[in-house]
């Protein structure tokens, strides 16, 4: 339990880092360059994408990244990528939540599953 804790820990840091990775790139998409809100949230997710494969391997679980493991990562953040895209489209579209707000809301939703889904492809 200890073990799962210390990695669910390391697991959150790093999602702050990355999630402050991917907001930052989206906002700057979004409304420096005035990117729809979709686009940008996509394309902040696959550069924080590839940073975030390296601090989870390297930080959170302590596992030597592999171009096996890393091509399969994307599949752990399919789950991510989906569930965010369609709760920012809710919150923006049918809750009317300000496109700046909704990623950061939907953080929230994600961070559990994430963890579970990444933990079993980067450790076996």
């Amino acid at each position: 339990m200890k073990r799962l804790n210390n990695e669910f820990t390391r697991f959150v840091l790093v999602g702050g880092m990355n999630t402050l990775n991917y907001y930052i790139v989206y906002l700057i998409l979004h409304n420096l360059f005035s990117m729809h809100y979709m686009i940008a949230h996509v394309t902040g997710f696959v550069v924080s994408l590839v940073i975030s494969f390296f601090l989870n391997a390297y930080f959170t679980y302590r596992v030597k990244p592999t171009l096996g493991k890393f091509l399969k990562f994307p599949l752990s953040q399919l789950v991510n990528v989906s569930m965010s895209s369609m709760l920012v489209y809710m919150f923006v579209e049918w809750v009317h939540l300000n496109s700046n707000l909704a990623p950061i809301v939907a953080v929230f939703f994600t961070v559990p599953v994430t963890f579970i889904v990444t933990s079993k492809i980067l450790k076996n």
